[in-house]
């Protein structure tokens, strides 16, 4: 493994910007498409009505989230091996943050799954009146939105760290390390105002996440078009030959 990583950073680069982008398009479905067009905000009884009338899509919102939590592990183990020439331990920093992240987000589906069972025909529901099932179906679907925002402080410092690594590291240029460091600020932000100002939150998002959307599809067509300079990265793994 070690000598592949050596001999092939331009397939690793590959194999990491395609994987990257499938991750940003499963995402973009599941907040756009599943739950934006089933979630209205602030109302539970539409929200679950929407959920009752496309169940499909609901379903698929959570399988392409799991998917894209599953190409979340081979990214880590690429951007880990592609940096690593740089500063071994801080690459592999970024990837126990980023795998915080994922363990995270991937627990926090559960929330996702919660209102299915409480929209469901089961016989026990029938203690709950329609309108405690709709707010507590409601009520799991805005603790995922707060979970999504935990898992995120740990991604906000994986992509400062990463961006950190790419700015230093001679084979990628400085602005795409700078743009994933701005990334890793937005995330923080938004995820920080989340918990501590949810009144200042809603007033700066969707925006907030700009910069970070922006940076991360910057970042993951560079690796599909670009890779590395290899000729850089020879270098970096002469001068380091034991985090080659």
């Amino acid at each position: 493994m070690i000598a592949a990583a050596e001999r092939s950073p331009q397939v690793h680069a590959r194999i990491a910007g395609v994987s990257y982008l499938a991750i940003i398009v499963l995402g973009l479905f599941g907040e756009l498409v599943a739950r934006g067009t089933l979630v209205v905000s602030g109302d539970a009884t539409a929200t679950a009505n929407g959920i009752l009338a496309s169940p499909t899509l609901w379903r698929a919102g959570i399988a392409g989230d799991l998917l894209m939590h599953v190409l979340d592990v081979p990214v880590m183990l690429l951007l880990y091996l592609l940096l690593r020439p740089v500063s071994e331990g801080l690459a592999l920093l970024a990837t126990l943050f980023n795998l915080v992240q994922t363990a995270v987000l991937v627990a926090n589906k559960l929330n996702l799954v919660v209102p299915l069972f409480l929209l469901g025909d089961a016989s026990y529901l029938s203690a709950f009146l329609p309108e405690q099932l709709h707010a507590l179906s409601y009520l799991a679907i805005k603790a995922h939105g707060y979970g999504f925002g935990i898992g995120l402080i740990f991604f906000g410092f994986a992509c400062l760290v990463r961006g950190y690594l790419i700015w230093r590291s001679g084979y990628f240029p400085r602005l795409l390390g700078l743009v994933l460091m701005v990334a890793g600020l937005s995330y923080l932000t938004n995820s920080v105002a989340l918990l501590l100002a949810p009144s200042f939150a809603a007033s700066i998002f969707p925006g907030v996440l700009v910069p970070a959307f922006v940076g991360e599809l910057w970042v993951c067509l560079w690796l599909i078009v670009k890779g590395v300079d290899v000729q850089q990265w020879q270098k970096q793994v002469a001068a380091h030959p034991r985090s080659a």
